[in-house]
């Protein structure tokens, strides 16, 4: 049993105004069902709020994703959920953290691949971005989205931008608004962006 708002939002669906990260999530790793409702005068004393009773069972097998990738995922597409993926991921903050996993990863690959053949890498991708923990407190909602994107004078930056919105305009996802996303979405988003070796965690 819980508050009735958190309850709401665990069992919320695409399109609904409750609908957030922590629904995308739950989801993910569970089936999630609405019992009952338990008003606030079924206590003594009453509290200030309603309550809900949900189900919530884990899934198995649990969905063969990376949760940390996911999630990754999820918190920079929800951190402003209504409006346009194409717009999120124009934001210099982002572009900053996915371009520097995409760095990071890309040298260590090269690593492996060349003066350390022999020398086994273990590669912990959980702490190429934990920046991305602070994403939200980062980007200052009292800017302009025109501030906040990448300088079209920085070639390179520039160059990873059109990448990044490339593969938006690939899955169909520029103009999709996360608030609208099903679970399906969000794991195809996510598999269009591995593939080009974009990641998230």
């Amino acid at each position: 049993m819980f508050q009735r708002e958190f309850a709401m939002r665990l069992v919320a669906k695409p399109g609904d105004t409750l609908y957030c990260r922590l629904s995308v999530n739950t989801q993910l790793l569970s089936r999630v069902s609405h019992l009952l409702k338990v008003g606030r005068n079924n206590f003594r004393p009453p509290p200030k709020v309603d309550s809900s009773v949900v189900r919530i069972e884990p899934r198995k097998p649990q969905p063969s994703v990376s949760f940390k990738e996911w999630d990754g995922l999820v918190r920079i597409c929800f951190n402003r959920k209504n409006k346009t993926l194409g717009s999120i991921f124009r934001q210099k903050s982002v572009l900053s953290i996915l371009e520097k996993n995409y760095k990071t990863l890309q040298a260590l690959q090269l690593s492996q691949n060349g003066s350390l053949e022999d020398t086994e890498i273990a590669v912990d991708v959980s702490t190429l971005a934990d920046t991305a923990e602070d994403l939200s407190m980062e980007i200052d909602d009292e800017r302009d989205d025109e501030d906040m994107e990448v300088e079209v004078g920085d070639t390179r930056a520039s160059d990873f931008k059109d990448k990044i919105l490339g593969l938006l305009k690939q899955g169909g996802f520029e103009d999709k608004r996360s608030s609208k996303l099903s679970q399906e979405d969000f794991m195809h988003l996510l598999s269009v962006f591995n593939k080009a070796g974009i990641h998230f965690s």
